[in-house]
């Protein structure tokens, strides 16, 4: 028996000491992947990771072998287009888009909690995402080991390294002249979620627990440890961090993982080795919902630069209608980790998977921020020196073309890019939040 146990390069200890890990998650593959890569690094290590979150995200977790427990609140599936559509729309709104995305749950926030209790029964970890708010609640209910964690460094909310707001970026200039001016407005800011945050008050009322700190700022962060699910280049630990947080690096993972679809399709490799890089243009796994013209005139601004462009619409609705160039090729999906290094450039909507990815490929980039985390995104990737941004309404053939002439005559985008890329590839983000995991167990 332990000749076999060690033929299949298990190993005996780590099989009989694995504890259950319950991942707590919602929203888009930017959401949803960097807890994969985590995930996976738990089961390798002898670990029992369960995912918690949307049922749409069922199948993929299936064909990854990893356990689910389904999480309400419901959303469209990919086979109702329409329908994610005009969810997505609500969503993606820059001045109202997050207040929405709250609403999601609060207007169910009792169910999200029996479900994720639920999903807890049994574990010897929680690990919680910014959303969907009950995390905490269960945890403190419980009594039960608790890592939370963010996936930008917006979430962390610092005065001393001011984020740019989504619903008025202009106001960031103004903020990073005073951190006293930051903590007024994140202090008003406050003051207005309060109200919205009132379901989950009531709830902690009602399970016995005290009011605590405002839920969507630091009532999200666990006392014992932090996770920052990103890199340093993004953003470095500040003084009004919590002092338990810890920068991770990236954790990637970029399969698609349903419909079969989990090699790059051969298509896609042949057009690049068919010729010179191309630039890349994607609106990650949400925008893609709202990209309207994106597509048609990100081709017209490739054919006018005279390069050749590989588009990822998402899905077949953004197939744009004529009859495309050979120098344009357009795919549902693709792989970030395999596609992006060979780009010439890559024009994103600057979600933070795919900041993250293309930090990674070592490419410069053209960051088209819609809302939320896109505009702080985009704004650290320019400072880096590696990027230009360009804001969704004033994206069209004729912007996209000048932005995109500037980044590639430049040389210093590229030369940074590369330079980035390499630290950013130096980074084992879910080894170090394994690591960092383990360590919490062992203490209690």
């Amino acid at each position: 028996m332990v000749l076999q146990v060690a033929y299949c390069g298990l190993n005996v200890k780590s099989m009989t000491s694995g504890k259950r890990i319950v991942l707590s998650t919602f929203g888009s593959f930017g959401d949803i992947h960097p807890y994969v890569a985590i995930a996976l690094e738990l089961k390798a290590r002898g670990h029992r990771p369960v995912i918690a979150t949307a049922e749409v995200y069922r199948e993929k977790m299936d064909a990854l072998q990893l356990d689910f427990h389904p999480m309400r609140p419901d959303v469209p599936s990919y086979d109702q287009p329409d329908e994610i559509a005009e969810w997505v729309e609500r969503l993606m709104d820059p001045r109202v888009g997050t207040e929405n995305v709250m609403k999601v749950f609060l207007g169910g926030l009792r169910e999200v909690y029996d479900d994720l209790d639920a999903a807890v029964s049994g574990a010897d970890l929680i690990l919680t995402h910014p959303l969907p708010l009950v995390g905490p609640l269960v945890a403190q209910k419980r009594g039960l080991p608790w890592v939370s964690s963010v996936l930008a460094p917006i979430s962390l909310l610092s005065a001393e390294d001011p984020p740019v707001p989504p619903q008025l970026p202009a106001l960031h200039l103004l903020m990073k002249r005073s951190p006293a001016v930051t903590r007024l407005l994140l202090r008003i800011a406050t003051w207005k979620l309060d109200r919205l945050m009132k379901p989950v008050y009531q709830l902690r009322a009602e399970l016995g627990l005290p009011r605590g700190e405002q839920p969507a700022f630091s009532g999200q962060h666990s006392p014992t440890l932090v996770l920052a699910l990103f890199s340093k280049v993004m953003g470095k630990p500040q003084r009004d961090w919590p002092p338990q947080t810890l920068v991770t690096g990236f954790p990637f993972y970029d399969r698609r993982d349903f419909f079969a679809e989990t090699e790059t399709p051969v298509e896609l490799m042949k057009f690049l080795d068919a010729g010179p890089p191309p630039i890349v243009f994607t609106l990650g796994s949400s925008a893609i919902w709202v990209a309207r013209n994106f597509y048609r005139d990100s081709i017209a601004a490739a054919q006018a630069l005279g390069r050749r462009a590989l588009l990822l619409i998402g899905h077949e609705r953004n197939r744009p209608p004529a009859d495309l160039p050979e120098s344009v090729a357009a795919f549902e999906y693709a792989p970030f980790g395999e596609v992006l290094p060979r780009a010439l450039a890559v024009v994103h909507q600057g979600g933070v998977g795919t900041t993250g990815q293309g930090l990674r490929s070592g490419r410069p980039v053209l960051i088209v921020p819609h809302a939320h985390d896109q505009f702080d995104n985009a704004a650290r990737v320019a400072r880096l020196g590696c990027a230009r941004i360009l804001a969704r309404p004033r994206y069209n053939a004729h912007s996209a073309t000048r932005e995109l002439r500037s980044l590639l005559e430049n040389e210093s985008y590229a030369a940074t890019a590369a330079e980035v890329g390499a630290q950013v590839q130096s980074e084992n983000g879910a080894a170090v939040a394994v690591d960092a995991i383990e360590r919490v167990l062992k203490q209690v």
